[in-house]
């Protein structure tokens, strides 16, 4: 136990020494808004962009990322558990060249690790960091406590709304609960389904100004994804929709988002150098695990 905590103090160093993977939690108030679409999307884009992109499917149980890429994942997280499968094992190969870790089915939960296999985590997860330019994780509906201690330690969330009030009012309370668990999370904002561009704008627009002004909760609209048949039709095919048709509008979209993403993600890293993931999640978990 010595060792591996020895070999985790000296990955950790070298995590915060070395360009590692950001880590973006992706994440919704509501079900059946788009958002585990989105992540895939998100990914290939930014894979296309030149980008290594891992894809984490966090809805441990009932994950859907393999059935959109249309490819089965021969393992899964359950097998990091259960079997001792090392995380870079379970890694499969997505579209345009992403990987991305299935959520199995048989599990209930990722976040009630014993304190072995939450060092073994940490420890096979700091290796990944140094593989990857980014690590999106890919959470259920909205949250829970034991989820919201795991979001709070990453680099940045991207919260996915719709124009609908009831997705709207979700987004809103799901971002003041992080917000008072830990103000300074850097936030974004994306509409999806808009129906037209007014009703995308006037959706972001509603939910920052009510969050800067109830809350004083600064958050950076990213944009809209317009309502597109082409999304339908890639859930049938089993294949993202930007891959399926990169000249539909809704995958313009999607790219200029992505480019702004990247815009403003260097500029807020530019402003402060952050603890690294691992780091927050080895002092969020202290209670449990110490090294």
């Amino acid at each position: 136990m010595s060792d591996q905590a020895e070999q985790l103090r000296l990955q950790i160093k070298q995590a915060q020494a070395t360009k590692i993977a950001k880590t973006i939690a992706v994440i919704s108030g509501k079900g059946g808004v788009g958002k585990s679409n989105f992540s895939l999307n998100f990914s290939v884009s930014l894979s296309k962009k030149g980008y290594r992109v891992l894809l984490f499917d966090m809805d441990i149980g009932m994950g859907n990322i393999g059935i959109l890429t249309g490819n089965s994942a021969d393992s899964s997280i359950v097998d990091f558990f259960q079997n001792g499968a090392p995380l870079k094992q379970i890694c499969t190969r997505g579209p345009e060249n992403i990987s991305f870790i299935s959520g199995g089915t048989g599990l209930t939960s990722l976040f009630k690790m014993s304190n072995l296999q939450f060092e073994r985590f940490l420890i096979e997860f700091a290796n990944l960091q140094l593989e990857y330019d980014f690590i999106i994780f890919d959470f259920g509906a909205g949250i829970s406590q034991e989820s919201s201690n795991f979001i709070m330690c990453v680099d940045e969330v991207i919260t996915i709304t719709t124009p609908e009030p009831t997705s709207i009012m979700d987004a809103y309370s799901v971002i003041k609960y992080l917000h008072f668990q830990k103000s300074d999370l850097p936030v974004y904002l994306i509409c999806n389904r808009a129906q037209r561009d007014q009703q995308g704008k006037a959706t972001i627009d509603k939910l920052k100004n009510t969050l800067s002004r109830f809350i004083g909760k600064e958050i950076t609209p990213l944009g809209y994804l317009p309502d597109s048949k082409w999304v339908q039709e890639a859930v049938i095919r089993q294949t993202p929709f930007i891959v399926l048709n990169p000249n539909a509008d809704i995958s313009k979209s999607l790219n200029k988002l992505v480019d702004h993403y990247l815009l403003s993600s260097n500029r807020e890293e530019s402003l402060q150098v952050q603890q690294s993931f691992l780091g927050r999640l080895k002092s969020f978990f202290v209670g449990r695990y110490e090294v």
